[in-house]
């Protein structure tokens, strides 16, 4: 009896994503008419895109045991730093020298950005034994910090059609951002599942000091985590200001609690070793349904704040009960 009750628990659990959004689409059907059509679910496929690519650095992250605090300040800054140099390129005065951007090279430009900022994350931690909270919280000062001089402040805007379609355009029909988080999905899957660096992380999560011992090298695996989940967030901030065509100041902010709350929603766990990233894809759609949800109901941006908040606690202490029941 008690077998098949845990049993029970154990399909719960393996399920729990996909019973939240089908309940979480329930409610909102029924308490708005405008949830179930086709041109919003479109957009909250084209919003879910930045999380979703966001969240999914987040995850390997997390399955090390790790956290990333900082990936909404280096998604501002790689996005101001790629429209600035798509805009205005770089001029070098005194050698008479102006080299010019492209989308792509400009796109390039913020996701080398992304990972130098993400492997400086893994280095400090790995180097100096850094907590990875205290590691990361100092790096979402230092990149708002430095977005700020940057754009000294204001936007910058008026980027042209060329640069908006990667987050406004369509192919056949679905948004431009839907492939792109597609591509991120896929690649991620493949890494987890696939590769040597995957089986390394789930270990180093499951049993840091067993990895060890095993002769994983540890401090590798951590940077390149950090790294991927930095190119990520530029990544992401490229589809952020492609969508608003304009780089923001500000952008990004709060970018990592719904990265986090995906994450553990998607039933990963906060210690480390379990979890995967369709789960994270998962708890990125129901995110960003409950955002779509509360701004068709006129709830205040306040109130959207409460309640996410304590979905993310309530995720919490599910993923803890069911960690005691293992």
């Amino acid at each position: 009896m008690t077998s098949n009750f845990q049993t029970s628990l154990q399909k719960i659990n393996r399920l729990q994503s996909f019973i939240a959004l089908f309940l979480l689409c329930t409610l909102l059907a029924i308490l708005s008419d405008k949830f179930f059509t086709p041109e919003n679910g479109l957009n909250v496929l084209r919003q879910v895109a930045v999380n979703i690519c966001i969240s999914v650095g987040m995850t390997l992250i997390v399955l090390t045991a790790g956290i990333d605090l900082s990936v909404g300040s280096v998604l501002a800054l790689c996005s101001a730093v790629a429209v600035g140099l798509f805009k205005e390129g770089v001029q070098i005065p005194s050698l008479n020298l102006f080299i010019g951007f492209t989308v792509l090279g400009a796109l390039v430009a913020a996701v080398v950005i992304g990972l130098l900022l993400g492997y400086f994350n893994g280095w400090v931690i790995t180097r100096f034994h850094i907590p990875p909270f205290v590691a990361t919280l100092a790096m979402l000062t230092i990149a708002r910090g430095l977005t700020m001089l940057y754009t000294q402040g204001h936007p910058i805007s008026n980027l042209g059609s060329s640069f908006a379609f990667l987050g406004t355009g369509w192919i056949l029909g679905i948004p431009v951002p839907v492939y792109i988080a597609t591509a991120v999905v896929v690649a991620a899957i493949f890494i987890t599942k696939k590769t040597k660096l995957g089986r390394y992380i789930y270990a180093i999560g499951g049993n840091e000091q067993a990895a060890k011992l095993s002769g994983i090298p540890i401090n590798q695996v951590k940077i390149k985590v950090y790294a991927i989940a930095g190119a990520l967030a530029a990544l992401g901030g490229i589809i952020v200001a492609s969508r608003l065509d304009s780089a923001q100041p500000n952008a990004g902010l709060s970018y990592e609690l719904d990265a986090i709350a995906a994450v553990v929603i998607g039933g990963t766990s906060l210690s480390g070793g379990k979890g995967t990233i369709w789960g994270t894809v998962m708890g990125a759609i129901i995110i960003g349904v409950l955002n779509n949800g509360l701004v068709l109901l006129n709830v205040s941006p306040f109130w959207q704040q409460v309640v996410k908040g304590s979905v993310i606690l309530i995720a919490v202490a599910i993923d803890k009960a069911f960690e005691k029941r293992d």
